[in-house]
């Protein structure tokens, strides 16, 4: 049995909106993880299954190669390579779904197309404080990922039967990629009772995790491993890792998108450290990842020092200026705010 969390009247709105629209588009965030693009294809495969021929997914840009095994990965429009006809999607839109983001500005260019846009809007999210710019928000942020959200939401409009093999493993490798394989965000039993009923539909989880995290490239190797040796710095004093990576080294190791992914993770297999910082530069910004085990807030302070946010035990944000000074702000706010004294500070948060 699974909670009912998401109010009725939300339920039936939306319902209503899939009942009536010809013409979709899910839209979800910049740089697309596993939750964004499994919990966009699910829908995907549940409209076609209901009978909706006019299923778009829209991306700001690409996505790693090691999601684009998902059914339906080779049809999404990424925004970056084909921005007239991503906006003709979005302008000709009935009903447009808001994937795992919680406000406009995550999307990038695609954010003011999508809310000029005369269509229904639907949110379906589990990021805190959801910005009001859609006529539904479902937005729980205790869910371990959109990718459950979404199940919940199908599965309380009666549903369950329209989720095919296809659209359940998309909804798995989501729950999965968003909870680090289900070692953070992920120790309600509720998870497992949704995971069962999705290997019911046939899928292979063990397969699933494989295509993720254990087919990789040469190069995506040898920049871990020098990333590791040469980049990673510990402070045992406050129990935290940082490793840091600027463009050349990128792009020394033919970086493409995703080659980084999951590096902010590894240095939390050293015993003492808590709390792991992965700051990588791209080419309009830099882009910090960070992940905590325990009790530690590290959303908290990403929001305090990047502008960002997240959950918990795993977030992100971003910098506008310099790599370096990037790694400062990180440093300088380390001795404000780590795992030694956090406690102190969060009463006053």
């Amino acid at each position: 049995m699974i909670t009912k969390i998401i109010q009725e009247e939300k339920i039936q709105k939306a319902k209503k909106y899939i009942e009536r629209g010809d013409t979709f588009v899910i839209v979800t965030h910049m740089t697309p993880d596993g939750d964004a693009i499994g919990s966009s294809l699910g829908l995907f495969h549940f409209l076609s299954v209901y009978g909706k021929d006019n299923v778009s997914v829209v991306v700001p840009n690409d996505f790693p190669k090691f999601y684009k095994w998902m059914s339906g990965a080779k049809d999404v429009v990424i925004y970056e390579k084909y921005p007239d006809f991503s906006e003709q999607l979005i302008r000709e839109a009935d009903v447009i779904f808001c994937l795992d983001f919680n406000e406009p500005k995550r999307i990038g260019k695609l954010a003011s197309f999508v809310v000029a846009s005369d269509a229904k809007k639907v949110m379906i999210d589990h990021h805190l404080n959801p910005s009001e710019f859609c006529d539904v928000v479902i937005s729980y942020s205790e869910m371990s990922s959109t990718s459950e959200m979404l199940f919940r939401f199908i599965c309380r409009m009666g549903m369950f039967d329209l989720i095919n093999k296809e659209g359940a493993e998309c909804l798995y490798a989501g729950m999965m990629t968003d909870t680090g394989s289900f070692t953070y965000n992920s120790n309600k039993a509720e998870i497992y009772t949704i995971i069962g009923e999705l290997i019911k539909k046939g899928i292979d989880k063990d397969e699933i995790y494989r295509r993720v995290s254990q087919v990789y490239s040469e190069n995506r190797l040898r920049m871990m491993g020098y990333a590791l040796y040469e980049k990673m710095k510990v402070n045992s004093e406050h129990h935290t890792a940082l490793i840091s990576l600027s463009l050349d080294e990128l792009n020394h190791f033919h970086y493409v998108t995703g080659d980084t992914e999951g590096f902010v993770n590894m240095p939390l297999s050293i015993e003492g450290v808590t709390f792991s910082v992965f700051i990588r530069q791209d080419t309009d910004c830099v882009k910090i990842s960070l992940r905590s085990v325990g009790d530690f807030p590290c959303n908290l302070f990403a929001n305090r020092y990047f502008g960002g946010g997240g959950h918990k035990n795993a977030s992100g944000g971003e910098y506008y200026g310099p790599l370096e000074e990037a790694v400062s702000i990180f440093e300088r706010g380390l001795m404000e705010f780590n795992p030694n004294n956090f406690e102190e500070i969060t009463k006053h948060e």
